[in-house]
């Protein structure tokens, strides 16, 4: 089902948690082994087939974006840039967005996360088909209490979602990647601040509840979700990062191969942006998705991949 869904990368905030690090550039763009980190929060949105996307940063850091990004076209895509002032909550990110949704359904992951796992693609196509309602992502913790915690019934359907809940009713974390249909625009804007002062997106997920249009998409067993805001948790994830990529051969958030798997892009755009890293690893891993292409576990476009390739 084609939704026509647009997406929003939310890489705001001051990353307070990474000073020193972060005093002069934002989070979003630090390393994570051999890739920015946005690469692999907007790798997702890319692995959803969602190609207008807007990046949401602050004024500080968006200069920066747009030299690493640029307009999208190059991969295919179409990237869009707003500002965020000051933290004022994830659900502002729908705020700042109305603009650019214009009534279309959304995608919202936070800057800060990763997601992996063989089966990840069929996850979110499920997701994005969903054309009414909300979609949250739910993955077991071993410290609920530190989250938004979400519970269900033998049936699968939402019974609560709590943020930070003292007495968790479940081990189930909400992760930071969430479809919503148009009406969020309008939910988010009436949500009220919390005791932090911010809009808070468990507020919005409430609602949905309410309405009983709130679904859960669970990431169990072989899925990997990081969130990388602070020093330990972003360490943790550039290791597991170079252990898979060094030990498969694979990338991982690698959006010129997701945008020419897709067909977003042809050969010669994909062996063009290779020639910009010339001399580097990752020139040499883009020229040997054409001159020896590896089959995808959990492929992007499985249908046409052989008859490209022959």
């Amino acid at each position: 089902m084609t939704t026509q869904r647009k997406g929003i990368v939310l890489a705001g905030g001051n990353g307070t948690r990474l000073y020193p690090v972060t005093r002069i550039i934002s989070k979003h763009l630090l390393p994570i082994y051999d890739k920015p980190m946005i690469f692999y929060s907007l790798s997702v949105l890319l692995l959803a087939g969602i190609r207008d996307i807007l990046i949401i940063t602050t004024p500080r850091d968006l200069p920066l974006f747009k030299q690493l990004l640029g307009d999208g076209s190059e991969l295919g895509i179409s990237l869009s840039y707003a500002e965020q002032a000051e933290a004022r909550g994830i659900a502002d990110a729908f705020v700042i967005a109305r603009p650019f949704l214009g009534g279309s359904p959304s995608a919202l992951i936070l800057g800060d996360n990763l997601f992996f796992g063989n089966g990840l693609v069929s996850c979110l196509q499920y997701a994005d088909a969903q054309a009414q309602g909300a979609t949250v992502f739910a993955y077991s913790v071993r410290n609920p209490e530190q989250f938004a915690v979400v519970e269900t019934g033998p049936d699968g359907s939402v019974l609560s979602i709590e943020e930070k809940p003292a007495s968790p009713k479940s081990r189930w974390a909400v992760t930071g990647l969430y479809f919503y249909d148009e009406d969020v625009v309008d939910i988010a804007a009436s949500v009220k601040p919390s005791a932090r002062g911010e809009l808070e997106i468990t507020d919005v997920n409430a609602a949905y509840l309410a309405q009983g249009k709130l679904r859960v998409q669970y990431l169990g067993r072989g899925f990997a979700w990081l969130d990388t805001g602070t020093h330990d948790s972003l360490n943790d994830a550039a290791s597991f990062i170079a252990t898979l990529e060094q030990r498969q051969g694979l990338k991982v958030g690698c959006l010129e191969e997701i945008a020419w798997r897709r067909d977003w892009i042809d050969t010669t755009q994909l062996l063009f942006l290779a020639a910009r890293y010339a001399g580097t690893e990752y020139e040499t891993y883009l020229k040997n998705l054409v001159a020896a292409p590896t089959p995808m576990s959990d492929p992007v476009i499985p249908a046409r991949y052989a008859a490209r390739r022959r």
